[in-house]
């Protein structure tokens, strides 16, 4: 049991809050990429992605795995954008530093996300049951280029908003 749930229904919220992170992280991106700050679906993406980072802690373990050190990145990365949008009010650097810090925890939900789905979906783990098959490696290593691209451009498109309103 956790938080008076069973496993099963743990692990089914989790996933909801992982895929609402995911989607609304999405929507936060391209607003980026627009030049907007979109502050309902921020707050969204922000609650749930601390949400999905904090209930992974949450699974049967007994040592530290490559989930939780991705979940703790992706904490550390995430007070650091939520400062910069909440605490610096998006000022100066903190607008940069924002848009690459909210597109970063959005790769590191997609990353686990690729993770999961080929340990969990029967066609992608016959192509890769180790995780460390050619079929898994393009993957993470077209999500990596996909998301450098995305966030590179989210990042001067919002701060070249900024520069321009000033």
């Amino acid at each position: 049991m956790m938080l008076g749930m069973s496993l099963a229904t743990f692990t089914a919220l989790h996933v909801l809050i992982s895929l609402v992170a995911i989607a609304s992280g999405f929507m936060v991106v391209f607003g980026l990429l627009a030049g907007k700050s979109r502050d309902g679906w921020t707050a969204l993406f922000l609650t749930t992605t601390v949400l999905t980072s904090v209930t992974g802690f949450g699974f049967p373990f007994d040592h530290l795995l490559p989930s939780h050190k991705v979940g703790i990145i992706s904490l550390v990365v995430l007070v650091i954008a939520i400062a910069a949008r909440y605490a610096f009010h998006l000022a100066g650097g903190s607008r940069s530093i924002y848009a690459a810090g909210a597109t970063l925890a959005l790769y590191l939900n997609f990353f686990v996300l690729v993770v999961q789905s080929f340990e969990k979906a029967p066609a992608l783990h016959e192509l890769a049951p180790t995780g460390t098959e050619p079929p898994f490696l393009v993957a993470q290593l077209v999500v990596l280029a996909g998301f450098l691209a995305l966030g590179t451009l989210a990042t001067i498109r919002f701060r070249r908003v900024a520069s321009h309103a000033a």
